[in-house]
């Protein structure tokens, strides 16, 4: 059982891997022989052991939006535990028993119920008593098993979690929020608790059990170790736990001490239960705390130090946050110079002053924090301009703390999207730019428009210090930067961000004009409206863009940079002038949806990703199945054609 659950995680790795890179990246990295043979595969294992996992190529699991979520009381209060930070008092608590050690995850607690071998509920742990039911969004959780071989009642708890790679990669992308989250736990606790499972679904959530409440006929020899090992069996990512007992608690700790720098789940301690689970439960529990396990959390190494400077590092909503850059030392065995403040009132609270020696530590082993100021010189002043765009700055109250703001619209660190956008695949394609890299650039002035980008170079020495950055790194993105003076008009079109204006468009503009920048800059709406796939809200968006003078002399200096490949223009190849097309399901005859979308476009047709009444053709090699888009297009009376008949209307103009 425990090879064939393995092999079905791979499984579903794999499958998930090739399906992403073939429906959104345009690319194959199997044939469809291996990617079906793989399939089959696991659809055989899933039936064998009776588990099928949330992330399964073989079930989809519908977005659903709620206006709210539904509150449920608990059957059981779920009560805090007792904790130390004196591995004495592990000791006390162990006596002459044996005791289950695991983490102590630092997420959302989680109470799954399983009902005919079927996920039936999923309720947050909220207040102790009442929590919210999060059953739609446990179901896009990307480890949890919709089906499970037991048929029994099944309840457990476990811990919801969003790992730090993970943390760090999407906090960059969330729009929706003042400022960034500022720990991996707020996050997943705002990701699990998201009223639109879609959302929830591209969070990376995690599941792992740390506690059996029930399961109805299975016995488990009086064992919680036994518990674990019947979870796994049934398809559940358990926390990492050992048996353990007072003779070797220390090395133990020790054991989880040393993996904690290099783990990449958010853990803020240890929990220990006790293996015999009559005796534990026979033990009952005080007002607050269960009398069978007990909590342990590291006491935190701290430093002192001396503070030699406040950064305001802007973002992209406006807030400036404040960094404490200070002598560097070590803690928890790195390096560290830096910690950030959060906010004005986290900063006056500590009155922090230039020279004043502070104590620093790293929360939960792993985030650097200020943890007093000794001196409290309070001399730091806050600045009256944006460090970026020396736009003039504002302080806001904001969730009861103060917070520093830039109050220029036009600051460039509130536009990074725009530049993520411009670096994208589908525009400049500028590898080594990421959104987290392009918010550092832009904070220290290095960026302030799309040229900048092609003179890094002058802040080399800058960026080889920056954290992250090394000689190699640097010249890898100084070889992308020069790879992509290379390119096409529609891209750089594209890349600029203009509102409704994607590729597709880009490309249809680009041709009508012939190509020329000269052009482009000067079209009236009226022009762009003429054309067909282009309407009045594309026209409007466009014209308003070049009707600033600044963004055509923005456009003008890029262009400097740029070595624009010439595109043949043959208007007798333009016979698909104003027919649109849909793409969905496998192709047999075009490498990727990509390849097939050039060659539409160059015979100067549009390609969509939504069936509407403009479509034309929708292309489908199943061409009878009930997809959603098949059955849109029926509606609508739109031909459904395979790649064949589109390959003899190639033929046949």
């Amino acid at each position: 059982m425990e090879t064939k659950r393995q092999r079905m995680h791979t499984l579903v790795e794999t499958l998930n891997k090739a399906a992403k890179a073939y429906y959104q990246d345009a690319s194959e990295i199997m044939s469809n022989y291996e990617y079906d043979a793989l399939y089959e595969e696991l659809e055989k294992l899933e039936k064998e052991t009776g588990i099928t996992l949330s992330n399964s190529p073989t079930v989809r699991v519908g977005y659903e939006v709620l206006s709210e979520l539904p509150k449920e009381r608990h059957e059981k209060p779920m009560l805090s535990l007792d904790k130390t930070k004196e591995i004495s008092r592990l000791k006390e608590f162990l006596g002459a028993k044996k005791a289950v050690i695991s983490w102590k995850l630092d997420g959302l607690t989680i109470v799954l119920t399983y009902r005919d071998g079927s996920l039936y509920k999923a309720v947050t742990r909220g207040n102790g008593e009442i929590g919210e039911v999060i059953t739609n969004n446990a179901k896009v959780f990307c480890n949890i098993p919709l089906q499970i071989a037991h048929k029994g009642e099944l309840i457990l708890r476990g811990e919801a979690v969003i790992g730090y790679r993970d943390f760090e990669k999407i906090n960059e992308e969330i729009e929706d929020v003042d400022a960034k989250y500022k720990n991996p736990r707020n996050l997943c606790s705002g990701s699990v608790r998201q009223l639109n499972n879609e959302i929830t679904a591209k969070r990376n959530v995690r599941f792992y059990a740390f506690s059996l409440v029930k399961a109805d006929g299975v016995d488990f020899a009086n064992s919680r170790m036994e518990q674990f090992s019947w979870l796994e069996r049934q398809g559940f990512e358990v926390v990492e736990h050992y048996l353990t007992d007072a003779s070797d608690i220390e090395e133990k700790v020790a054991f989880f001490e040393k993996k904690i720098e290099k783990n990449d789940i958010p853990s803020d301690g240890l929990v220990l239960v006790y293996e015999d689970i009559a005796y534990g439960e026979s033990l009952g529990t005080t007002a607050k705390f269960p009398r069978d396990s007990f909590a342990f959390k590291w006491a935190d190494e701290i430093r002192q130090t001396v503070l030699k400077e406040i950064e305001w590092s802007p973002s992209r909503t406006g807030l400036i946050n404040p960094v404490a850059i200070f002598e560097p030392v070590e803690l928890e065995g790195t390096t560290v110079s830096r910690a950030s403040v959060h906010n004005l009132s986290i900063m006056e609270e500590l009155e922090l002053g230039i020279g004043d020696t502070i104590e620093v530590y790293k929360a939960n082993m792993i985030i650097p924090q200020i943890a007093d100021n000794l001196t409290r010189s309070g001399m730091v002043s806050v600045p009256d301009v944006c460090p970026v765009c020396q736009g003039q700055t504002e302080v806001r109250r904001v969730a009861n703390a103060k917070a520093l703001y830039c109050t220029n619209p036009q600051c460039q660190a509130k536009h990074v999207k725009s530049f993520t956008l411009f670096v994208s695949r589908d525009a400049l394609g500028i590898d080594g730019l990421s959104e987290a890299t392009l918010e550092k650039f832009i904070s220290k002035g290095f960026i302030k428009e799309f040229a900048d980008i092609f003179h890094l170079e002058l802040h080399e020495d800058e960026i080889k210090s920056m954290e992250g950055f090394g000689e190699k790194s640097y010249q890898n993105l100084i070889d992308s930067i020069e790879k992509a003076r290379v390119t096409t008009l529609p891209k750089v079109l594209y890349g600029l961000g203009i509102s409704n204006i994607g590729l597709a468009n880009a490309k249809i503009i680009c041709r009508e004009f012939e190509y020329d920048a000269e052009k482009l800059v000067r079209v009236t709406r009226e022009e762009l409206d003429a054309i067909a796939g282009i309407g009045d809200v594309i026209a409007k968006s466009y014209t308003d863009y070049f009707g600033d003078k600044e963004h055509v002399e923005q456009f003008e200096r890029l262009l400097n940079e740029l070595r624009i490949q010439k595109e043949d223009i043959s208007e007798e190849e333009q016979t698909w002038k104003g027919i649109n097309f849909v793409v969905t399901g496998s192709l047999e005859h075009f490498a990727n949806r990509n390849e097939l979308k050039e060659l539409i476009e160059k015979k100067g047709g549009k390609v969509t990703g939504t069936v509407t009444k403009k479509t034309n053709y929708l292309i489908n090699n199943d061409t009878e199945s009930s997809s959603s888009k098949n059955k849109k297009a029926r509606e609508l009376e739109i031909p459904i054609i395979s790649e064949e008949t589109f390959l003899e209307m190639l033929k046949g103009e």
